[in-house]
């Protein structure tokens, strides 16, 4: 681990990292970025005259030059590659207006997983009011048997509203519009048939041809066979499209800790690269046949990564695995560790903003933990028997990739598959055979030679592997979810792992030292965490869509008061496990006064009852859209705040905020700012 931190591109990849991190949170004018880099790449240039004169002196001062510079082409490349520093990104138009109807010509490029009342594309906006344009936008168009299926590189001329992406309407939720932005998109638009229509020219382009290409696959399996759950696995297992997959079968996968099949990533590359291997070895005979058939398997590499939509873990894996390909060529012993970081810096060259994917992170912790940790673990045991000691090979496999995601996984996505062993130890030793033998029903079914008899042994292989996904995330004992981690202890969590297999390849009294160190501060973090989850009080008031929902908590405990006597699970298990709380204290009805941090908030419900002789409310709560003369109620309480909640009219709401612009009185509105929430 040592020698491999003092490999030269992991450290240039290490300043690449700080720099696009720091690109992301402050802004570069591209101008100035230009002069400090030409001055930065000077003085390199004269360093390393002296360097080479004068040796001594200069030498560290060119290594700290050449970070320096690499920092700087981390910054320099997401502030290049951020489409809202060009000026012809169409937000920059002195023409554009959030939430006012403008013309625009958008650009399919992506098809997304629609939802009930949507098809979803991801677009690109090439006019804007009738000036060239750049930028993204996430594109709704109602659904409606009557509007005809649009597909990548259609464009179509519309005149609608740009609206922002909505931000988490409650504590702890999914931030989708932090997600959006990570992929360039800002703002969306929802479309009705009337207000769009396709534009009769256009050119193809490579994503273009590849979707026609998976249309024609997926027609062609219809015609054989396949249908519902087993094509839609055949797409994202071979063609890296997983918006067919249902909602159900997609969590089966998810608690199965089986989701990475689903993904094209390098174990599908890996099995693909083995094929041509093995196809194109006779070519080796032949004058420059290793030559031609490392470019054809190149070719054919990139060939397939486009067909798969050059999603960010096909292209990926692919780069990694030409590496490999040239490496292998060249009759030279891989460094996997090398090859990793060098596919890393080159692909965070060209987009930055994979480092802000989930895939990404992953993707690259579980590879270098199986290189690194699988064959520490493989060693512990020794196996006689071939079968046994294969069995045992994958379940060290599996067991290295879940100890490198497991403190990303419990990060993100709050839940451990105890069982996942058992899905990989089923599926992962046919996988070869699947994509293998899918990669051959495909091409048979293009040509129209598939015999019935093999298109329904491989559905057959389909459904058995969904079915072992299904029984294994059934078990839901072996599931442990709604777990609590802080980006601190995933960090630490990473140190103290790193540290104890350290100490486990050479167990000297200094490593010990260190894991025991790491051990302190992982605890200190808990004790930290634990001190200020117990001095947290605050009243929320939730977001819930025609009803109401507040909280009251106490430090480590917390009272639900919902109109339905019902808890939203969704709603309250975010807000638990993003506060790092056990479970609900209690759950109450909804009460006509809270009294919290010297605040008297009173609720008034559709009855409009809000007289009180005794007490002086602060705070007044409106739900069920009560008729009630407001401005009244504002000369006769003077509150400091009016709260309306997620259970009133839209068009009372607006009336109600009227009212309180003209009486100059704070008007809160949790369906457009989320919820409210009231510190101690």
């Amino acid at each position: 681990m040592i020698k491999f931190l003092k490999f030269v591109p992991v450290q240039l990849t290490f300043f690449l990292i700080l720099g696009i991190l720091t690109g992301n949170v402050m802004f570069f004018h591209p101008i100035h970025f230009v002069g400090v880099f030409a001055v930065l790449l000077l003085f390199l240039v004269i360093v390393y005259f002296l360097s080479n004169k004068y040796f001594n002196g200069f030498v560290n001062l060119f290594t700290v030059l050449v970070f320096t510079i690499s920092f700087f082409i981390g910054v320099g490349a997401i502030t290049f590659k951020n489409q809202l520093n060009n000026k012809k990104h169409y937000s920059n138009s002195l023409n554009f207006h959030p939430n006012y109807a403008s013309k625009a010509i958008f650009k399919i490029v992506k098809e997304l997983k629609s939802n009930s009342y949507y098809n979803r594309f991801e677009a690109t906006v090439i006019q804007f009011q009738n000036h060239q344009s750049i930028g993204k936008i996430l594109l709704n168009i109602k659904k409606d048997s009557l509007i005809e299926t649009l597909i990548i590189d259609d464009e179509i001329i519309v005149r609608a509203e740009f609206k922002g992406v909505q931000k988490p309407l409650n504590p702890y939720s999914f931030d989708y519009k932090k997600y959006l932005k990570n992929q360039q998109i800002h703002h969306q638009v929802f479309l009705t048939k009337p207000q769009f229509f396709k534009r009769l020219k256009k050119d193809k382009t490579i994503y273009g041809l590849a979707a026609i290409i998976r249309s024609e696959i997926n027609s062609s399996l219809k015609n054989n066979g396949f249908k519902n759950d087993e094509l839609a696995v055949i797409n994202a297992l071979l063609l890296g499209q997983r918006q067919s997959i249902s909602n159900d079968l997609m969590e089966d996968y998810i608690d199965a800790g089986a989701i990475h099949i689903l993904a094209v990533s390098g174990l599908h590359i890996g099995v693909i690269l083995m094929l041509l291997v093995f196809l194109f070895k006779p070519i080796h005979s032949l004058k420059n046949g290793k030559l031609i058939a490392t470019v054809l398997i190149i070719l054919l590499l990139w060939f397939y990564a486009v067909i798969a939509g050059l999603s960010a873990s096909v292209v990926r894996a692919v780069a990694m695995f030409t590496a490999l390909s040239i490496g292998m060529h060249l009759n030279k012993p891989s460094n996997v560790y090398n090859t990793l970081v060098i596919s890393m810096f080159f692909l965070l060259l060209f987009n930055p903003y994979y480092l802000f994917e989930v895939g990404f992170q992953l993707s690259y912790a579980a590879v270098f933990s199986i290189v690194w940790i699988q064959p520490k673990l493989y060693q512990l045991i020794s196996i006689k028997w071939w079968i046994l000691d294969k069995g045992w090979q994958l379940f060290s496999v599996s067991i290295a990739a879940q100890i490198g995601i497991l403190p990303l996984s419990l990060f993100y996505f709050h839940q451990f598959p105890g069982l996942f062993f058992i899905a990989n130890l089923v599926i992962i030793p046919f996988l070869g055979f699947i994509l293998i033998a899918g990669i051959v029903v495909i091409s048979m079914s293009l040509l129209n030679i598939l015999p019935a008899i093999v298109a329904d042994f491989y559905i057959f292989i389909i459904q058995q592997m969904n079915a072992v996904v299904s029984w294994v995330s059934s078990i839901e004992y072996f599931i442990i979810q709604n777990i609590s981690v802080s980006i601190v202890v995933m960090l630490v969590s990473y140190l103290s792992i790193i540290l104890v297999l350290k100490w486990l390849e050479k167990t000297t009294f200094f490593r010990l030292i260190l894991v025991f160190i790491s051990i302190i501060i992982i605890q200190s973090v808990f004790i930290f965490e634990k001190m200020k989850r117990q001095s947290t009080n605050e009243f929320i008031v939730f977001n819930k869509g025609n009803s109401s929902m507040f909280g009251e908590r106490i430090g480590s405990k917390i009272t639900f008061f919902n109109s339905e006597n019902v808890l939203n699970e969704r709603i309250s298990n975010s807000y638990l496990t993003g506060a790092g709380l056990k479970d609900v204290s209690s759950l109450q009805g909804i009460k006509k006064l809270y009294n919290f941090n010297n605040e008297k908030i009173v609720i008034i419900d559709s009855l409009g009852i809000y007289n009180f002789k005794t007490i002086r409310p602060t705070i007044f709560i409106l739900q069920q859209s009560p008729k009630i003369n407001l401005e009244r109620l504002l000369k006769l309480h003077k509150p400091s705040l009016i709260i309306a909640d997620g259970s009133n009219y839209k068009s009372v709401i607006k009336n109600w905020e009227e009212t309180c612009l003209k009486n100059k009185t704070p008007f809160y509105n949790t369906m457009q700012k989320g919820a409210y929430v009231i510190k101690e």
